[in-house]
């Protein structure tokens, strides 16, 4: 009789949850067990990336992959979860509603910008979160040259310093300069943090200072936005600022799928699960990637909503849900080391290493390696069967 694997999700943890599942099946040599990944499109958007410009092209195609290791595609999306009957219900592409049995499910749905009730946010802001709203931000920021030069047109406020935010607000001012020409754009960036860079710690600060002065990226620490409307924000200071082009990079929260299952959760809406990411409670579930608040150490660390953990996460959960349904051990994630590489436009890029950040690399030598990151260690493999299950292995590291 075979047993099925169900993964919800191509991204990052979905992608290599099925890797890894197939490879720990291939060493069995058995052929009893289906893996299934249910997802909207048969491709992994490269989501770090949705700060830069051709937005479209930020993704790899999956099809051939998931064909030579022997992983089922099913284009859909996921709407519910019954852990007792263990049923996923699911909309195909033509909206029709279907229903998908598991042995083994691997919730792998990812995250989504938080938006909290600030009166205008959804209507009058653009994200960088999903490949749509991106390709909206890149279409409007095009549209901009068609309007007669003003304040409001000029002004491009982001809102929020973290790594998104920075990420987004020092690249804008390069592109902005293909669209506009020299000397039109201002990019504000207005975070709650008391200092530039505050959220990231000392170590990577000056890097960021100097980044943003070469750019020309205006702070405005110690405030937030209140409100939003067609013509720019509303600062909890009184201070309204115009601006055409408002862009919310402000935290992110679990796929709301994860309310369905039953368990305990972190502020994040993540599912608390086990060593080998099991959900904590279900017996047939396991949580990985973003949807997961899992321990990377022995030290209090918890995973980040970050590629860096949910790609070793996703070899983890798709070796340890295979590895039930074989009757071998499962495989303890951990995560000791934590490196961030920090876009900063044209100025280059910080790397940091641990948990307090401290400076390594910065400058050109600090792009050199985020490029490297950006499109080669992050994306799948070839679609070659022993290459991509070799790679699939959960002892390798990320980061050496």
């Amino acid at each position: 009789m075979t047993s099925r694997i169900l993964i919800i999700g191509a991204g990052f943890a979905g992608v290599w949850s099925a890797l890894s599942a197939a490879r720990l099946l291939d060493q069995a040599q058995r052929g009893d067990v289906r893996i299934s990944v249910l997802a909207p499109q048969p491709q992994l958007r490269i989501r770090p990336r949705f700060y830069e410009a051709d937005v479209h092209s930020l993704q790899a195609p999956l099809e051939a992959l998931f064909d030579v290791v022997g992983v089922e595609f099913i284009h859909g999306t996921a709407d519910t979860i019954d852990s007792d009957a263990r049923l996923v219900g699911y909309r195909d592409t033509n909206g029709h509603t279907h229903q998908l049995a598991y042995d083994r499910l691997i919730l792998a749905a990812g995250s989504q910008v938080a938006r909290p009730a600030v009166p205008g946010l959804t209507e009058h802001t653009f994200d960088v979160d999903q490949m749509e709203s991106a390709t909206r931000l890149e279409q409007h920021l095009h549209s901009l040259a068609s309007l007669p030069a003003s304040p409001a047109r000029n002004t491009l406020v982001v809102c929020g310093g973290g790594f998104t935010g920075i990420e987004t607000a020092t690249e804008l001012p390069s592109r902005l300069r293909a669209i506009l020409g020299e000397g039109q754009a201002r990019v504000v960036l207005i975070d709650r943090g008391t200092s530039i860079g505050a959220a990231l710690g000392a170590g990577i600060t000056p890097a960021i200072v100097s980044a943003s002065e070469q750019a020309g990226v205006q702070w405005l620490t110690g405030t937030s936005v209140v409100a939003v409307d067609a013509g720019g924000v509303t600062l909890d200071n009184g201070e309204y600022i115009a601006s055409k082009t408002v862009i919310w990079t402000v935290g992110v929260k679990a796929s709301p799928l994860t309310a369905q299952v039953a368990g305990e959760r972190d502020g994040l809406g993540r599912l608390k699960v086990d060593d080998h990411l099991k959900v904590i409670g279900q017996d047939y579930i396991f949580a990985t990637g973003d949807v997961a608040c899992a321990a990377v150490d022995d030290k209090g660390n918890l995973a980040l909503m970050t590629c860096q953990h949910a790609i070793p996460m996703g070899r983890h959960s798709g070796n340890n849900a295979m590895a039930e349904l074989l009757g071998v051990e499962p495989v303890i994630y951990r995560q000791p080391k934590y490196v961030t590489c920090l876009d900063l436009g044209g100025w280059g890029a910080a790397y940091s290493e641990g948990w307090e950040r401290e400076l390594h690399l910065q400058g050109l030598e600090g792009k050199s390696l985020k490029r490297q990151i950006n499109t080669v260690w992050i994306y799948p493999p070839a679609a070659d069967r022993a290459q991509a299950l070799a790679a699939a292995d959960p002892a390798i590291p990320i980061v050496a």
